[in-house]
């Protein structure tokens, strides 16, 4: 189940638009609705069609329907949302009348209630005690770690070594992160807990993609033993990091400041309440990194003029010292490349709301229990925002495009209250680790067409090898 696509190249364009729709002007795009979607079969509905290729049937579905197209999976019904205003009421205006859909809440065996699953005040509580851990003074902390981690992996890289990029990227943001979350050498047992932690996110994923989702989790099946086999050891492995940390230590990383967080009425979070945090950000903090870095120097081998001039910036702002978090703000064009590898991979490619009694999204009505999906990647890849909207263009972002696209038309980590709270830590990450790596080093990469595998994430669906190449 991967989606075929030529990296960095302009897709072509979408069909005209249907006569019939409904067409007007708002907040300065053209909106669409039609109130029709796919036909889909009789009884899977679009399931299939969307299983076999969530990528292009979503992007499809954009261009053939409207903004808000209406679809069916087997008896459950859904629409789904590609216009940002549409957007934009689903996760601000109405983001009470609205929960996380069935497909987050499979994750809860893996994840527990953290701030991805929990809701109302539950989540609330947990918002507030994890916000210190990510004000900007922590974030500035975290970026040092980053910087220092990321000049040890460059040097131990030589000119023509042969490398997986995604798992450079990969074990490099391991690392970090087990630096970051724990203050601790602890990568061997991260890198098991990653390993386990993407196994039960495939087999999630991989339910919801198709009428299997039907089966209970709790049905002895070969599936589901793996998956509980798989559940409980990534437990262990968290639960002994958690347990090994004395009572009262602050070492400056994430874990102590969960562990030290009180509420307004003295109490912490419990056991279970940390490592269900320590989980979502294990899991969520080093993938999405690792993804997006593996992206953007994808195509950045792919469009050598905008390697050149990345790596002009990265000479005249760093000269030969390394990135700091304090050279961020320094490196616009590194700071676009970040955004347009976003846009065309955002981490989150597709999410979902479910309703939680009846309400309306611009005009139609949302029964209780509605899922409503939103599709990123091909809202991100809308022409009516994006000029040659598959085409990687870093220089769109320096003249001020953000402020000026609809509120929910870029949205990489999300919108309104349920925003990603390590947004700032994400970007400064993903920021300083191409700043370090790309100003001494390229990779080099087959000419190969890309396959991407649509999972939880958007990965790539095989190796990536190449050779490093020194730019010093």
């Amino acid at each position: 189940m991967a989606t075929r696509a030529t990296v960095g190249e302009v897709e072509s364009t979408p069909p005209e638009r249907d006569s019939a729709t409904d067409v007007h002007r708002r907040n300065g795009y053209e909106h669409r609705y039609t109130g029709e979607g796919p036909k889909g079969r009789l009884l899977s509905g679009s399931m299939s069609e969307y299983g076999a290729d969530p990528i292009r049937s979503m992007e499809r579905w954009r261009d053939e329907h409207s903004d808000f197209v209406p679809i069916r999976f087997g008896p459950f019904r859904a629409h789904v949302a590609f216009g940002p205003a549409e957007i934009e009421e689903v996760l601000v205006d109405r983001a009470a009348d609205f929960r996380k859909s069935f497909g987050t809440r499979m994750l809860i065996p893996l994840l527990g209630h953290g701030l991805l699953t929990a809701e109302g005040d539950e989540w609330l509580r947990h918002r507030r005690l994890a916000s210190p851990a990510f004000h900007r003074e922590r974030v500035m902390g975290y970026g040092r770690t980053m910087a220092r981690y990321a000049e040890d992996r460059v040097e131990t890289w030589s000119d023509g070594q042969t490398v997986d990029l995604h798992q450079e990227m990969t074990a490099l943001t391991l690392r970090i992160v087990a630096r970051t979350l724990f203050d601790a050498d602890v990568t061997s047992r991260i890198e098991e807990g990653a390993r386990l932690g993407t196994e039960i996110q495939d087999f999630y994923y991989l339910r919801f993609a198709s009428l299997r989702f039907l089966v209970p989790t709790w049905l002895p099946t070969p599936g589901n033993r793996r998956r509980g086999r798989a559940t409980r050891r990534l437990d262990d492995v968290v639960y002994r990091i958690i347990r090994e940390r004395r009572p009262g230590e602050d070492r400056g990383d994430l874990l102590s400041m969960l562990l030290l967080a009180r509420d307004d009425h003295g109490a912490g979070m419990s056991e279970r309440q940390v490592r269900d945090e320590v989980m979502t950000l294990l899991l969520a903090g080093h993938e999405t990194t690792a993804l997006a870095l593996t992206w953007a120097f994808l195509l950045l081998d792919r469009n050598p003029k905008a390697r050149d001039r990345l790596q002009a910036e990265l000479g005249a702002v760093l000269g030969d010292e390394p990135a700091s978090p304090e050279d961020v703000s320094a490196l616009p064009y590194t700071q676009a490349i970040v955004n347009e590898t976003l846009r065309l991979y955002p981490p989150a490619y597709v999410t979902g709301r479910e309703a939680v009694r009846d309400t309306t999204i611009r005009g139609v009505h949302i029964p209780k229990g509605h899922i409503v999906l939103i599709s990123t990647y091909a809202t991100h890849r809308d022409p009516r925002f994006f000029s040659e909207p598959g085409a990687f263009h870093p220089e769109r972002w320096l003249d001020g495009l953000e402020k000026h696209l609809p509120r929910a038309a870029f949205i990489p980590f999300g919108l309104g209250s349920r925003k990603c709270i390590g947004a700032s830590f994400a970007m400064m990450e993903t920021t300083i680790l191409l700043a370090t790596v790309a100003r001494r080093w390229r990779f080099e990469l087959a000419p190969a067409e890309l396959a991407i595998q649509p999972s939880i994430t958007l990965r790539p669906a095989a190796a990536m090898p190449g050779r490093m190449r020194s730019v010093a």
